[in-house]
């Protein structure tokens, strides 16, 4: 890496942690202005509240990336253009291209930094829901009135109550039921007295005691198997997901969302607004190395223009940038594009004024 790369970086990253940092802030003063009212009167405390504001920020951090990336760029590339040090560089036979190398990698590396926080996201936002009040704590220990869950595979579990205790739990009358469609792809039924769970044995996972299992072939046939013991390979989830509350969708990781689409899709529910939030989860962080070849080549448009110029060049692009997300999430949700490309839209348009201007920038 040479003397330039390490200053450029320098810079670069600079003007990044104060973006990165310095927008959370902001949006934290303004929430707790607005709403400390409301949470003292649910009455959190201060301290709770403020500990709250901790699993706000991979929220809020991963939302202002981009902005942070672009004002990073701007102000970096646009400082050299007026300090005449691109001329400099070009002078020395350093093309625009190689100086802003390092820039557009740094810029990568933001977007798997703002990949990791968009996963880590959900979680966090959970748990200030919890400290706020606004959320009720899961369920961590017993659930002893009757309730269903819906597994993958087209399996639904009917359990009657669930006790965990150290080292396993309990299932009282669990119900495992697999709807078919007739002899090929027979409904299953699968009753037991108790279940238990022993997370001590080498292989953990759910025994089923005194039962039966039933096909449903046609009508008239069903043949009926009884059992004392019976380890059932479709029973694969913990105890601790089986008493986990039902999420919201923006309460989930990346996977997790994919799964609860595969499942609203099997049971014949629009998907298309659920589809483009999950694509937006990798559309939004990559935007940051899409803003920043974008960037680049407008920061030296007019390389004398001040500090004014580099900020209304920054607010112009991200304004544009969050009303294009917003009209591609509309179109997505409403069908008129495939969800998923429909939330790449954006990406694609910036991608394209990127390279156009990249070209006809003056190396």
């Amino acid at each position: 890496m040479s003397t330039l790369d390490r200053y450029l970086l320098r810079e670069w990253n600079k003007v990044f942690l104060l973006a990165a940092l310095g927008f959370p802030f902001l949006v934290m003063v303004i929430d707790l202005t607005d709403k400390l009212d409301t949470y003292l009167g649910k009455g959190v405390s201060k301290a709770r509240i403020a500990y709250s504001y901790l699993f706000y920020l991979p929220e809020t951090i991963s939302l202002v990336l981009p902005v942070a990336v672009l004002f990073a760029v701007v102000f970096t590339v646009g400082t050299l253009g007026r300090h005449s040090e691109l001329t400099a560089a070009k002078a020395s036979g350093i093309s625009f291209h190689r100086v802003v190398r390092p820039l557009l990698l740094a810029s990568l590396a933001a977007v798997l930094l703002d990949l990791g926080l968009t996963e880590l996201a959900p979680v966090t936002s959970a748990r200030r829901a919890e400290l706020l009040g606004e959320k009720a704590a899961p369920a961590t220990r017993s659930r002893f009135s009757p309730f269903v869950y819906r597994a993958d595979g087209g399996w639904v579990y009917s359990i009657r109550a669930l006790d965990l205790r150290p080292g396993g739990a309990e299932m009282r009358d669990p119900i495992l039921e697999r709807e078919g469609t007739g002899g090929d792809y027979p409904t299953i039924m699968v009753a037991a007295q108790r279940a238990s769970y022993d997370t001590a044995r080498a292989t953990a996972g759910w025994t089923l005691n005194t039962g039966a299992v039933r096909y449903l072939l046609a009508p008239g046939r069903e043949p009926t198997f009884r059992f004392e013991k019976l380890k059932a390979r479709t029973l694969r989830e913990t105890p601790a997901a089986l008493l986990a509350e039902p999420k919201a969708p923006d309460e989930m990781r990346y996977a997790e969302l994919g799964q609860y689409i595969d499942a609203l899709s099997r049971s014949g529910s629009d998907t298309r607004k659920l589809r483009v939030e999950r694509a937006l989860k990798l559309a939004v962080p990559f935007a940051c190395i899409i803003i920043a070849l974008f960037g680049a080549p407008l920061a030296v448009s007019t390389p004398r223009s001040g500090t004014a110029w580099g900020v209304a060049v920054c607010l112009a692009t991200t304004f544009v940038d969050l009303l294009m997300f917003q009209l591609s999430k509309a179109v997505g949700s409403g069908g008129a594009l495939p969800p998923a490309f429909a939330a790449w839209v954006p990406n694609l348009i910036f991608g394209v004024g990127g390279v156009w201007l990249w070209r006809r920038a003056r190396t």
